[in-house]
């Protein structure tokens, strides 16, 4: 009778079906190349896969002269860099619970805490990775946003980007901050039951057209102590580049922080008007020698070109020497970074893991791309059962541009 029914195939189902309300974040992101990883023969760590950008061209006025441009196409890279696995044991009267009449109590008391463990220590990494990526930012360090204000203005930064408007834009704030939001705009949320992910854990509803979610893993940014100066006297800026050097101008600064380089204004990524603030940057490593490197990566002319100067006019590598830097926030100080966000802006991918052992023991299900494994050994010495859940999962930021903090 105890193997009428697979042990490992019922836990599996029923943690897949966990972690899938679980997964908020990894949810509302771009899940479309996990099919690239299977076809590779299910991945393993390490595994990467080139995601090609698509190519940009400049525009030719006139009837007669012909400006043929060259395929310059470029790529990005998703990464099959982690196994993170949860653990348990069970002995044979906890065993005693597991049929498929009891697994809602049983998924209650043991699969439910253990695979929410598991899916918010992944979202915590995820949201960390993927926020300090975002060089777009707006609201004021400090102040929490209680209106539409802040996400006003991380709309425009989105729009600015050609994010799509195609309803795939979602804003994820912790629960304080959407506490206060709510409360100030209850009035302008629709009925959550409009909305296709309505079961997803953290769904509050659609406003301003985009889906909001409080999510309690929201990254917290520190600024280093040293906010304040300049880009060295030979910034070593290059077209095409992403570095620039602070030499002993601004010491250590922190990764993923923010800053604009006065002078460098953003502009329109097809037309290349200026607008009318300048580029900002977020720091994605630094050096001993105070080097940095940034994204975005900085195009000073061709078809990629995102800088220029406040008239549209295109900027040369020296226009980054000895400029000053303003860094978004105070120094030693922490900031709570909510983001908005169109859904292609991140990335998150999930592999099969082999089964081990045999299927007798050893199970493995996907739903909507998320494929968890869970697998069981015996402890005859001790009566036990010991059982490990695991995850082969990889993450990117292909579309930062994409995407907009909310600084708090």
């Amino acid at each position: 009778m105890a193997n009428a029914f697979n042990i490992p195939d019922l836990l599996a189902r029923e943690s897949l079906r966990v972690a899938h309300e679980k997964c908020s974040f990894i949810g509302t992101v771009d899940r479309q190349y996990d099919a690239s990883f299977k076809s590779q023969g299910g991945g393993k760590p390490g595994d990467q896969l080139r995601v090609a950008n698509p190519n940009q061209y400049t525009r030719t006025q006139g009837s007669r002269v012909m400006a043929v441009q060259d395929q310059t196409e470029s790529s990005k890279t998703i990464t099959l860099a982690t196994q993170d696995h949860v653990d348990m044991r069970f002995n044979s009267a906890e065993l005693a619970l597991i049929t498929p009449d009891s697994i809602g109590d049983f998924s209650d008391r043991y699969i439910t805490p253990a695979v929410s463990a598991l899916i918010s220590g992944i979202e915590g990494d995820f949201i960390s990775y993927a926020t300090k990526r975002v060089y777009n930012s707006v609201g004021t360090p400090g102040t929490p946003p209680t209106d539409l204000t802040a996400v006003g203005a991380a709309r425009a930064k989105l729009n600015q980007g050609l994010a799509p408007k195609d309803g795939n834009r979602f804003v994820m704030m912790d629960s304080l901050t959407m506490g206060g939001m709510v409360n100030g705009l209850k009035g302008l949320f629709q009925d959550s039951t409009q909305i296709r992910e309505q079961y997803r854990e953290g769904m509050i509803g659609r406003t301003s057209g985009a889906d909001y979610y409080e999510n309690e893993r929201m990254y917290a940014h520190t600024n280093s102590s040293d906010v304040t100066g300049a880009t060295d006297a030979a910034a070593l800026v290059t077209d095409g580049g992403a570095t620039i050097d602070m030499h002993t101008q601004i010491a250590s600064p922190a990764v993923g922080s923010v800053f604009t380089v006065a002078g460098v204004y953003a502009c329109h990524p097809e037309t290349k008007q200026a607008y009318s603030h300048l580029q900002q940057f977020t720091i994605l490593t630094t050096s001993a020698s105070s080097t940095i490197t940034v994204s975005p990566t900085i195009y000073l002319t061709g078809p990629r070109q995102n800088v220029c100067s406040s008239a549209g006019a295109q900027l040369a590598t020296t226009d980054f020497n000895a400029k000053t830097v303003t860094f978004v926030g105070n120094a030693s100080t922490t900031y709570l970074q909510n983001l908005m966000y169109h859904k292609e802006a991140f990335q998150f991918v999930t592999a099969d893991l082999p089964l081990m052992s045999g299927a007798h023991n050893c199970a493995r299900r996907v739903m909507d791309g998320l494929s968890l494994r869970v697998w069981f050994d015996g402890d005859i010495r001790n009566d036990e059962l010991l059982c490990r859940i695991d995850i082969l999962y990889g993450f990117a930021a292909l579309r930062p541009e994409w995407a907009c903090r909310i600084t708090n």
